[in-house]
Order: C-alpha cells, then sequence, then structure tokens
C-alpha cells in the first residue's frame, strides 16, 4: 500500500543528477588509476589526482546524505539510497588506498597484470556509469541493469584470476631475490583487488534496488 501512494507523490529527482555526477568522478578516478599502473616518472602525478577525485566525490556523497535527510518523498527506499552511494564511494575511496599504497612504497614500475587490472576497473566504472541514470525508470530498464550488473560480477571474477596469476608470478619473479620487492608487490595487488570488490558491491545494491521496484 506504502509503494502504491508513493506512487502519486512528485519526486525528488535531484538523487539521480548526483548519482550521475559521483559516477563521473569514480570514472574519472579509475582513468587515471589505470594510467597509474603504466607507471614511470608521471605516477605520483597520478597518485594526486585520484586523490583529489575521491575528494570531489565525497563532497557529492555528502550532499547525497544530506538530500536523503531533507526530501520528503524519494525516488526510492532511503536505505537503498544510502548504501548505494556508500557503496559507491567505497570504489573510489579504495582507488586512493592504492594510490597512498603507491606512494608509500614509491613504486615507479607495475607487473603486467597490474595494468590489465587497471585496464578491467576502467571497464567496471563505466558499466557503472552506465547503469546509474537507468535507475530513473527502473521498470523500463530491469534487463539492461540486470546485464550491466551481471558484466560487473564477471569482471570482478577476472580481476580475481588475475590478482591470483599475479602473486604467483611474483612470487616465482622474487622467490631467489629481495623478499621486500614481493611484499610490496603482493601489497598493490591487495587493493586492486578490492576496487574490483567494491564494484561488484555497486552492482549488488543496483540489483537489490531493481528487485525491491519491480
Amino acid at each position: 500500500m506504502l509503494r502504491w501512494f508513493r506512487s502519486f507523490l512528485p519526486r525528488e529527482e535531484r538523487f539521480f543528477d548526483l548519482f550521475a555526477r559521483h559516477s563521473v568522478t569514480v570514472v574519472q578516478g579509475a582513468e587515471t588509476l589505470a594510467r597509474m599502473m603504466e607507471g614511470g616518472d608521471e605516477t605520483p602525478v597520478y597518485c594526486q589526482r585520484v586523490n583529489q577525485f575521491e575528494n570531489d566525490a565525497d563532497a557529492i556523497t555528502r550532499e547525497v546524505l544530506t538530500a536523503v535527510r531533507r526530501t520528503f518523498i524519494t525516488p526510492f527506499d532511503r536505505v537503498d539510497i544510502k548504501n548505494l552511494i556508500t557503496a559507491m564511494d567505497d570504489s573510489i575511496d579504495q582507488m586512493q588506498q592504492t594510490a597512498k599504497a603507491v606512494m608509500l612504497f614509491e613504486v615507479r614500475q607495475f607487473e603486467p597484470p597490474m595494468r590489465e587490472i587497471g585496464i578491467l576497473l576502467v571497464e567496471c566504472a563505466n558499466l557503472v556509469g552506465r547503469a546509474v541514470p537507468l535507475m530513473s525508470a527502473i521498470g523500463d530498464n530491469v534487463g539492461l541493469l540486470t546485464a550491466i550488473t551481471e558484466e560487473v560480477g564477471k569482471l570482478e571474477g577476472r580481476v580475481d584470476d588475475l590478482h591470483d596469476i599475479g602473486l604467483k608470478e611474483l612470487y616465482l619473479k622474487h622467490r631467489d631475490a629481495n623478499a621486500m620487492d614481493f611484499v610490496v608487490g603482493a601489497e598493490i595487488y591487495k587493493h586492486l583487488e578490492k576496487v574490483a570488490d567494491r564494484f561488484d558491491d555497486v552492482a549488488n545494491e543496483i540489483n537489490s534496488i531493481v528487485i525491491e521496484q519491480v
């Protein structure tokens, strides 16, 4: 009954604009992270850019949470809005953690699987960017939203595989050399894998909202 009643009330649509703005920063963060994985002297520059995009995303997240408190009729459940924007923000937060680890250990060269993961993370971010606008009309976009979230899950699985392959290669490369190089490389892999996990969390939140709204 409550859902039926809410359907006749005017909705606050600015949430979708805020989600879209946030998704743009997530895409920018992922693209910058991928550039960072190319290594070289410009690595610190890209680390700083990731930090800036994370700050931009935090500001938008605060706008969303404030709007949730002040809005009478939200497009879907308030908890779902909070969970979605938090999951989105967690993805770029984890990118920042990756950048911090790179800066901490002064890494300037990255293994091929790390670079591949960076490319896959950009794909994940772009998929989220595609999904967000569709949520303003969930009923018309159920199939497409489901397909997008499934694709994010597949990409997360590919990142897991690359993580395992990369760790094995790293071990073989450094088992008779400097153990610290293995430790640092493993730390970078861990952070990259967590970014993919956070994107999978976003996909799961979108799926949950879709299920509730149809």
